[in-house]
């Protein structure tokens, strides 16, 4: 049997209530002007060489798949605090923003740790599930660590953890 905890995505209440309010809007507002794109190129005569009409059926069917993604991930939703229960407070944990140096060259970064759905390493807002948090959970400022990743392995000294 599998296990139910595994298929759950973890995020912020914020971002649970940023999917439902697009869910919702895209279940009122933009299924209505599909709908109305639909009719509107049925309206133009032969269907089976209406080209607006084929894109308004495609752009049904991606609207359609959004929302059952979306869907799933509300119903699938697991609302993770700043802190991970029972974690001491000054180690990296989910929640966490730490600053690390490359021990390689030197170059210096924050990061911020979050769950899988509101990642976004450009903005410096990594998974839990990433191999450089994996390498870096439970340490605390001070500790050099060795992340494993798939570009090789990584030392890196913790600057700084901050877990407001």
């Amino acid at each position: 049997m599998p296990d139910p905890i595994s298929n759950r995505f973890k995020m912020s209440l914020e971002r649970l209530e940023a999917l439902k309010e697009e869910l919702n809007y895209l279940e009122t507002v933009r299924e209505k002007e599909v709908a109305e794109l639909i009719k509107e190129a049925r309206s133009f005569g032969d269907l089976s060489e209406n080209s607006e009409y084929d894109e308004a059926k495609t752009e049904q069917g991606k609207l359609y798949s959004k929302i059952a993604e979306l869907k799933v991930l509300i119903e699938n939703a697991e609302i993770v605090d700043n802190i991970e229960e029972n974690a001491p407070k000054d180690t990296v944990t989910l929640g966490s923003t730490v600053r690390v140096k490359d021990l390689e060259d030197g170059f210096e970064d924050s990061y911020e740790i979050v769950g899988s759905q509101e990642a976004n390493p450009r903005v410096g807002r990594i998974s839990d599930d990433s191999p450089l948090f994996l390498g870096l959970k439970g340490h605390r400022k001070g500790d050099v660590v060795e992340v494993k990743a798939p570009g090789g392995v990584f030392q890196y000294e913790i600057v700084s953890v901050d877990n407001n």
